[in-house]
């Protein structure tokens, strides 16, 4: 499985969001805090170049925030970068 990685704020309900979709799907992910560290948070803007939480990341592809991952997700693609088989045989 590929590496996810979700820059996070403990009250962000977005950042919440993405965590219990990562969840229900069975997917691992490393969590990084960036509310109160600030080069974490330089780090999450360098990497993203956007300043807002949730970023996710999975491998070197960037989502995008919560939105973006959702939106990947009704189109299908979120479960094939996730490596995620969806069961059926063409």
């Amino acid at each position: 499985m590929p590496q996810v990685v979700i820059y996070t704020t403990q009250t962000c309900p977005y950042c919440q969001r993405a965590r219990r979709l990562l969840q229900r799907k069975g997917v691992a992910f490393q969590e990084i805090a960036v509310d109160r560290d600030r080069m974490r948070w330089d780090e999450m803007v360098a990497r993203s170049g956007r300043k807002t939480v949730p970023q996710i990341f999975i491998d070197d592809f960037h989502v995008g925030g919560y939105d973006d991952m959702m939106a990947l997700d009704l189109e299908g693609e979120l479960d094939v970068r996730l490596g995620i088989d969806d069961g059926q045989d063409c």
